[in-house]
């Protein structure tokens, strides 16, 4: 396969790519934010983060909360910390929503707009922002207790601004599972027309589902995924998605996260595509499918009440793996969370899959057009890469530095890769250099990369395949090579 290395010039707004003989050098100017600080994913201030949790649009703000610890770069008391955006792409800090109590950690959970006031926690003029989530009782845990995680909820009359806790907590007991938690809630309608809350639930190695009319008093009504999936760890974060197929059928998906046994080692999420009828997922069939094939997309969940503006869910998930999350070498903060992605279903070959492509509001960050030269200087590592496959199924791009490091991406007989084991520093975890593959039976026409101080996220046909990687350069990305039978190559540079 031959390989071209680029000389770009950008003009009203996109590239054109010239190859030349001479090699020149795109060079990639390092941030003067803190190393590997993103220019544009969402990261905590400080502390960590884990799952994205509570995720709802309200009166043009999408909200998202996520699992924080303040006190330390390492897990510990789970909170809710808490950011708003217009976009989905640029992020405003607000102060930490819910914290600890008596009844344990805020473990992950979501969070729903009650337009109805079914609750009874607000009006219909001032509806309720409703939170459910899990307790998770350290103490308990501790000495040896089995039912020390329950479902609590909370609510805001103030466009999640602040919260407050339900007297009558927890709503939802335990059962006497080890492993009781992730509750996600969606608005359901019932065959007669009228509506419902649906809450999903993580109970050890299935899903539980449940029922309610008023978001307090639940009922049981059936359960998923014994002996079926993937089930190397303990399931988490579910998430049940009403959608519809491009003929208009409708479908539900089911996400499940699971830690460890994801297709890269450790924690990923798979899916399911199915029918939900009273209470029960009926699959379509029970192969074993991925969100994202890459090693680190973890937790993703959808927003509620986001249809009011977009025509299929979007989805967000944690940017990392917990193989080495906790010692990634970051300092005063640890996790990014991916860009948010739009969610639909796609058909091959008879069999619907979940496509996961990048929002549309990631094209506002790209800049204005200038002109790149030989050896020229990009103002940042933020960088959007887009090009479409012109000959035959495979192809191939190198993204490289001065120290010989390199993260190549490419498709060769069938699988698709991302090989980071030459991409940097990685002497953490002796699991994270490595080559991560992901089969793709169907051609690869077009390709987009999205390119961050420590990410590199790949959508293969608009979303039709998905690996995301987290990389960790000794210096910054200086040059990039492709194969020459990539066409219409695109660099776009992204500001935060």
């Amino acid at each position: 396969m031959k390989i071209f290395r680029t000389l770009f010039t950008f003009i009203s707004g996109s590239l054109i790519l010239f190859s030349c003989q001479s090699n020149p050098e795109i060079t990639f100017k390092e941030s003067d934010k803190e190393n590997y600080r993103p220019e544009y994913h969402f990261t905590p201030s400080s502390g960590w983060m884990n799952d994205p949790n509570g995720l709802f649009y309200y009166e043009g703000e999408y909200h998202l909360f996520y699992q924080y610890y303040p006190d330390s770069t390492v897990w510990g008391p789970m909170h809710w910390g808490h950011a708003v955006s217009p976009d989905l792409v640029k992020w405003e800090h607000l102060p930490i929503a819910l914290e600890p109590d008596s009844l344990g950690y805020i473990f992950s959970g979501s969070a729903v707009v009650d337009l109805d006031n079914s609750s009874g926690f607000g009006s219909s003029e001032r509806p309720p922002i409703v939170a459910i989530f899990t307790y998770h009782d350290a103490k308990a845990a501790g000495e040896g207790e089995i039912d020390y995680q329950t479902q609590g909820i909370a609510y805001s009359l103030n466009r999640g601004r602040t919260w407050k806790k339900y007297e009558g907590n927890p709503v939802i007991a335990n059962t006497g599972d080890i492993d009781f938690r992730d509750p996600k809630v969606t608005r359901l309608q019932r065959e007669d027309g009228s509506s419902y809350w649906n809450l999903t639930l993580a109970v050890k190695d299935e899903i539980q589902f449940f029922s309610s009319e008023d978001l307090i008093h639940w009922k049981k009504t059936g359960s998923f995924g014994r002996n079926i999936g993937a089930h190397g760890g303990v399931w988490e974060c579910p998430d049940l998605i009403p959608m519809k197929t491009e003929s208009g059928e409708d479908k539900y998906v089911l996400l499940v996260s699971i830690n460890p046994g994801g297709p890269q080692k450790g924690s990923a999420t798979q899916y399911f595509i199915g029918d939900y009828v009273e209470g029960k997922f009926i699959p379509d069939d029970t192969m074993i499918r991925w969100l994202d094939y890459g090693p680190d997309n973890y937790a993703s969940v959808t927003w509620d009440n986001s249809s009011e503006i977009n025509d299929n869910p979007i989805a967000i998930g944690w940017m990392s793996n917990w193989l080495y999350a906790q010692t990634v070498p970051t300092l005063s903060w640890r996790s990014a969370m991916t860009v948010a992605r739009e969610l639909s279903l796609f058909d091959v070959d008879g069999t619907y899959l979940l496509k996961s492509s990048p929002v549309n509001t990631l094209e506002d960050l790209r800049k204005e057009s200038y002109t790149i030269y030989e050896s020229s200087t990009l103002p940042s590592q933020a960088v959007e890469i887009s090009a479409s496959v012109s000959e035959g199924d495979t192809f191939r791009i190198v993204i490289s530095n001065e120290l010989g490091e390199q993260v190549i991406i490419s498709k060769e007989m069938g699988l698709v890769s991302v090989d980071r084991t030459n991409a940097g520093n990685s002497d953490f975890n002796r699991e994270f250099a490595a080559l991560h593959s992901a089969p793709m039976s169907w051609e690869a026409e077009e390709l987009t990369i999205f390119l961050d101080a420590h990410s590199l996220e790949l959508f293969i046909n608009d979303g039709e395949l998905v690996m995301t990687s987290i990389l960790f350069p000794s210096s910054a990305w200086k040059t990039m090579d492709f194969s020459e039978n990539l066409k219409n190559v695109k660099l776009f540079q992204l500001q935060d």
